[in-house]
């Protein structure tokens, strides 16, 4: 049986780690931890020696987004070949258990294939944006403060206090940070929306990822127009990139 360290030497072929469109899978691929990453390949037995390249893979890695249900991401041998749809499925039969419940992060050309296989929950059209830092002007505001989380990685809110009492109003955090790439996450409360405290929270972040030689991505659903804006104005252009995110429940035919 292949190491970890093995199959991510197999799966290194399937994804472009300096192409914004692949870091999010290429950080879950490589760089997530390994006590919380497995990964599942196509054929089975790639990467059990040196030219054990893979045709596919699916990566299933435990986060804190759910304690139960692991966030799935992958590349699949219909990347390669388009008459590999058999495959495809069989990598995906491979990987989980009938009646699993999982959180889908994929790209979204494979929705017909996981609607058939799977049972599908929810449903989430992404956009992928990434910073052109030539376009990037930082926002001053002096009411951003940073700290740094247990895992290092920074936030960096804005508080303010209302009857005595202090709250976060707005925040910036990563999702996943990777040796090229940042992921930013943003929250602001829904009654300090309009005061560009989420912009100069995303500003900040985004600053600090180009410092450590990072490119910032954000990723937005669709229909969410404001903020979709915010990324715009900073400097954040539309890589093309289109994902799925989905919540899903692995049907009997898989």
């Amino acid at each position: 049986m292949s190491s970890l360290k093995e199959q991510r030497q197999a799966i290194r072929p399937l994804l472009r780690e300096r192409d914004a469109v692949d870091a999010m899978a290429a950080y879950y691929a490589f760089y997530h931890p390994d006590e919380k990453t497995t990964l599942v390949l196509w054929p089975e037995g790639a990467g059990e020696d040196a030219e054990g390249r893979a045709d596919g893979y699916v990566a299933l890695s435990r986060t804190g987004i759910d304690l139960f249900r692991p966030l799935v991401t992958m590349r699949l041998p219909t990347d390669r070949d388009t008459f590999a749809t058999q495959a495809a499925a069989d990598l995906l039969h491979l990987a989980f258990a009938s009646g699993q419940p999982v959180i889908l992060n994929v790209p979204a050309r494979y929705r017909p294939i996981i609607a058939a296989l799977f049972d599908i929950h929810s449903e989430e059209y992404l956009r992928l944006y990434a910073l052109d830092a030539r376009q990037f002007e930082p926002v001053i505001n002096v009411l951003v403060t940073r700290t740094d989380g247990a895992n290092g990685l920074p936030h960096f809110t804005i508080r303010s206090s209302q009857n005595g009492k202090e709250e976060i109003v707005a925040s910036a955090s990563l999702n996943w940070q990777s040796p090229r790439f940042g992921e930013i996450a943003v929250n602001t409360l829904s009654q300090y929306r309009r005061q560009g405290w989420g912009r100069s929270v995303v500003s900040a972040l985004s600053n600090y990822l180009i410092e450590s030689g990072r490119t910032p991505l954000y990723v937005v659903s669709e229909e969410n127009d404001a903020s979709i804006h915010l990324a715009e104005s900073l400097g954040f252009v539309d890589t093309g990139g289109r994902d799925l995110l989905l919540q899903a429940t692995v049907n009997y035919r898989v």
